[in-house]
């Protein structure tokens, strides 16, 4: 990349507060906090050639698929996979977001997400920790 290239800020989300105890969890920030558990834990690939490899492998346990994505044979492609496989599937608005999540950015001094790159498709093969936003994320799979 050259030198004169200007630099876009990315408007991010700002991470939301763990919710207090007692008061449900929505299903945005559980899925965060999965991804995000999944990461540090090495269980999240990134990306369509490393999704179909795991989810091929019947390693996928859950995949996340942008739904702003503007390739329509990415997101068939990604669909039939986890059809195919019995792979669970969520969809979340924006492949921006989604890139944050799964740690795509670099994070300035003040914690805030910077130079975002988007990611259309997320594997889950190891969830990590058992948390409470591991069990919303898995209750609303069971219902959809």
């Amino acid at each position: 990349m050259s030198g004169d290239e200007a630099e876009v800020p990315v408007t991010a989300e700002p991470v939301a507060a763990p919710p207090a105890l007692g008061e449900p969890m929505d299903l945005m920030t559980a899925l965060q906090l999965v991804l995000r558990k999944s990461l540090a834990h090495g269980g999240l690939t990134r990306g369509l050639h490393e999704a179909a490899k795991v989810i091929e492998k019947h390693a996928a346990q859950l995949c996340v698929l942008a739904e702003d994505c503007d390739q329509a044979d990415y997101v068939k492609l990604v669909k039939s996979l986890c059809a195919e496989h019995n792979v669970n599937l969520m969809t979340i608005p924006s492949a921006k977001t989604l890139g944050e999540w799964s740690g795509l950015c670099k994070i300035d001094s003040e914690g805030k997400a910077r130079k975002v790159v988007g990611c259309s498709c997320v594997v889950v093969k190891d969830f990590g920790e058992d948390t409470e936003g591991l069990h919303v994320v898995q209750e609303y799979v069971k219902s959809h």
